[in-house]
């Protein structure tokens, strides 16, 4: 069974959408590539490739509009503005669509599993390690993590608590308690357009905290691309939900 849901995001001054697949399971939330809508994990067969979870009543999953990932590509207004949307964006998935998701859950506030490709990886670590309490586990394939490469460079505050790279070394307290009974997967292929030192890179951070993390290398012939995240999604989801 498919549903969609679509409401005005005053954090985001944007329209968001909100799609799901399943009548019932462990909710996974995925994240799209940069400039994907909710329903890009459709048109783009992982929904097909994620069938025998959801049919067997392991997963229900939903997804949600890149909005900031899209104003990222299109490189729409200022560098400034990029980064506030993606701290707004953390936020609005945290406060609008997991509450949205708990609703429609029967009103169960159950951890959620999430995940993403390239910049939906990105979405999906930091999501996990700024509101931990709200994860259970990510997988992040053929993950994008410093997005400041995008954005020449540009540091700011907004930068700062949107990205794990930045702020996870000086993260203390209750936060990373939690954050350190999760787990965080960090696939990616070593082919065409793949940056495995990119996973690496956020393992290393990562291990420093004592985080819970593995780095899966699948190797050369895994590419940048949907192909490589069909087979690699299923496997992963398949180890972490009940």
């Amino acid at each position: 069974m498919k549903a969609t849901d679509r409401w005005y995001s005053e954090r985001l001054g944007h329209d968001l959408s909100v799609a799901r697949w399943g009548t019932y399971g462990s909710p996974v939330l995925l994240f799209p590539t940069a400039g994907g809508d909710a329903e890009e994990v459709e048109r783009h067969e992982m929904i097909a490739h994620l069938e025998p979870l959801i049919a067997a009543g392991r997963a229900k999953v939903y997804s949600v509009d890149s909005i900031a990932g899209r104003a990222l590509a299109e490189r729409r207004g200022s560098a400034e503005y990029r980064l506030a949307l993606f701290n707004a964006y953390h936020e609005a998935i945290a406060r609008e669509v997991i509450p949205a998701i708990h609703s429609d859950l029967g009103g169960h506030h159950l951890p959620v599993t999430v995940a993403g490709a390239s910049i939906g990886a990105f979405n999906a670590l930091a999501i996990t390690c700024r509101y931990p309490e709200l994860v259970q586990s990510a997988v992040c394939m053929s993950g994008t993590y410093a997005i400041e490469q995008f954005i020449g460079g540009h540091v700011n505050d907004d930068l700062y608590y949107s990205s794990p790279l930045r702020f996870l070394p000086g993260l203390e307290g209750p936060s990373l308690d939690v954050l350190r009974r999760r787990m965080i997967v960090l696939a990616s292929g070593s082919g065409r357009w793949e940056d495995v030192g990119e996973s690496w890179a956020v393992a290393e951070v990562l291990g420093s905290k004592g985080i819970p993390n593995r780095v899966d290398d699948w190797g050369t012939a895994y590419d940048h691309d949907w192909p490589t995240w069909w087979q690699m999604l299923p496997v992963y989801l398949d180890d972490l939900l009940p």
